[in-house]
């Protein structure tokens, strides 16, 4: 799916403000991440793989502050 962020200018603004806001609605609709996500291919088990992975570094952080 291909997301679009359009930002129309309006009379009076500056591009620069129109940039910034342009730059703050890709942001908030995470259009970014999802090309980095797609940019390569995984296999179902590597996702998974690291999807645990990143699961279990969570755990062990949430761990080591309620430890602290």
């Amino acid at each position: 799916m291909l997301k679009v962020a359009e930002v129309r200018v309006n009379d009076g603004e500056s591009i620069e403000s129109a940039l910034r806001r342009f730059k703050r609605k890709v942001q908030q609709e995470d259009i970014i991440k999802d090309i980095k996500k797609h940019t390569f291919y995984l296999k179902p088990g590597e996702k998974q793989r690291i999807k645990s992975a990143l699961a279990r570094k969570r755990n062990r952080k949430k761990i080591r502050r309620e430890f602290d």
